[in-house]
């Protein structure tokens, strides 16, 4: 398997990793804060936005063409950006707690990195074109 560090450099790649860290951090967070309820779904959206990280790094994306990858991309990042926003502010405002108060700030800042790479990459699928790699690679 061949490593595209090119992705990892650019935009998305950028965003990709923004993403990862800062649910992460919110991970974290909530762990410490020992509120199960944030957790799960935090541990559910760091998996796989390392999936998908780890799709594009290892080019897995152009192995596995049964399914049309930047519209999963985009659907996922909508999704997670809706849970982790409305995480994020149930656990800002109905907590005391420190560690789940910075769990909930970094959510928010995680949605925005998502609601970013949703738009990026929504801008970039056209319904209107053949579907090919190049187009989403530009």
């Amino acid at each position: 398997m061949e490593l595209d560090l090119a992705f990892v450099k650019s935009i998305r790649g950028l965003l990709k990793v923004g993403e990862l860290v800062t649910v992460f951090v919110a991970l974290i967070c909530f762990a410490t804060a020992t509120v199960s309820t944030y957790i799960a779904a935090t541990c559910m959206e760091f998996f796989v936005t390392a999936a998908l990280l780890l799709l594009y790094m290892f080019k897995l994306n152009k192995k596995f063409t049964f399914f049309f990858w930047p519209l999963i991309d985009v659907l996922n990042s909508v999704i997670a950006a809706v849970f982790m926003f409305i995480l994020s502010i149930v656990a800002v405002s109905h907590s005391s707690a420190k560690g789940t108060l910075g769990g909930g700030i970094v959510g928010l800042l995680a949605t925005g990195l998502w609601c970013g790479d949703a738009f990026l990459l929504f801008r970039k699928i056209t319904f209107n074109q053949a579907r090919t790699t190049a187009n989403l690679e530009k």
